[in-house]
């Protein structure tokens, strides 16, 4: 905030911001603080009654209610992507930032889990997101201009226990967002990635076990996360200051990063410990 008490907008007065998984979690609070910021909105997930709660929020924040676009979207469903963005551009001429922040987890050894299980991950982490990349870039290359980005995990640095497609979808994140950074300099297109710890959501209760179906479960490391709005904060802070690998979190899996760079066999070892210490736990 400034000294009059109002919140900076960081260059976001006026931005065209897209969001998926908006209804709720660090997509939810990244589109109140934007709101806050002036930045006008398309607010993207499955269910339109939360997306509307979320718009609320936005319009509370300052924003007018023709400045938030609530456009449902499935991120699966690809071929329903070209019209959605056919709506955004007849609302608002153009997209200045994607913000690519839809995402399922996993909680399920690999040895228990279905391979539909597998394949859903990777359609909605994955698939979902170069879907919706490749439907915006064009529209950004003819500007000349554009921003997009895409909420990865410190889970696509490293392997931990009961996320095996978890990880496998989050490091073909990073590997398909860092190669596309390459291309996309030289046409004045701007990616970054964004790498959460442990952040304060329902990550883990609507993460699917090892035939699909939601956990319903808390996680204790989650609840003990970092606050989302501070997470939110912190992915805006690092988006003003161009930062192109944001990483985000408070506790100590944020180290594992530094870790795994440092000292891989150190990390293998470390994170066996772990499973084996996950798995003694967990009820028969």
């Amino acid at each position: 905030m400034d000294d009059t008490g109002k919140v900076q907008d960081n260059g976001l007065q006026g931005q065209v911001v897209w969001i998926t998984g908006a209804s709720g979690g660090i997509g939810a609070a990244l589109a109140r603080q934007l709101a806050a910021r002036g930045a006008r909105l398309v607010l993207s997930a499955r269910r339109a009654d939360v997306l509307e709660a979320v718009k609320a929020d936005c319009v509370s924040a300052g924003l007018a209610p023709d400045a938030v676009l609530v456009l449902p979207l499935d991120v699966i469903a690809v071929d329903s992507m070209p019209a959605a963005v056919a709506a955004v551009l007849a609302r608002f001429g153009h997209v200045d930032l994607l913000i690519n922040n839809a995402g399922i987890s996993q909680r399920s050894s690999c040895l228990e889990t279905e391979l539909d299980v597998y394949r859903r991950l990777f359609e909605v982490d994955v698939i979902g997101q170069i879907a919706l990349t490749k439907q915006v870039l064009p529209h950004m290359v003819s500007r000349g201009s554009g921003h997009v980005a895409v909420t990865a995990s410190v889970a696509g640095k490293v392997g931990v226990p009961l996320r095996t497609g978890y990880c496998a979808a989050k490091h073909a994140v990073m590997g398909f967002f860092d190669a596309l950074r390459t291309e996309m300099a030289h046409l004045g297109i701007a990616v970054t990635t964004i790498v959460p710890g442990f952040i304060r959501t329902d990550i883990a209760r609507n993460a699917l076990t090892g035939t699909g179906a939601p956990t319903g479960v808390a996680d204790e490391d989650i609840d003990g996360g970092m606050d989302v709005d501070d997470c939110a904060a912190a992915i805006l802070e690092g988006f003003a200051s161009g930062t192109e690998e944001i990483a985000v979190g408070k506790g100590a899996e944020m180290d594992l990063l530094a870790l795994k760079r440092n000292d891989p066999t150190g990390t293998f070892r470390l994170l066996e410990a772990m499973a084996a210490d996950v798995v003694a736990r967990r009820p028969s």
